[in-house]
């Protein structure tokens, strides 16, 4: 299982200027509330938005996303 690595997803955001997640859907078009979600680590970001953030932020997804054992994702 793979899961979002925030921290690094932020790192991204804010080399960017964008330290909010309003200023995150802005830039990427995700619902702000979905935005939120992802940064909580609530939710895990379908592949659709995991494209438009690595797309927005210049980022490689295999830098962001990191394997999980399936105990440690639950």
């Amino acid at each position: 299982m793979f899961r979002l690595d925030v921290a690094k997803l932020l790192e991204a955001t804010a080399a960017r200027g964008d330290t909010t997640g309003a200023k995150i859907y802005r830039r990427t078009g995700i619902a702000e509330s979905s935005v939120y979600r992802i940064l909580s680590g609530e939710t895990q970001p379908d592949l659709n938005s995991a494209m438009r953030l690595s797309e927005a932020y210049g980022i490689d997804l295999r830098t962001v996303v990191k394997r999980v054992s399936a105990g440690a994702a639950a």
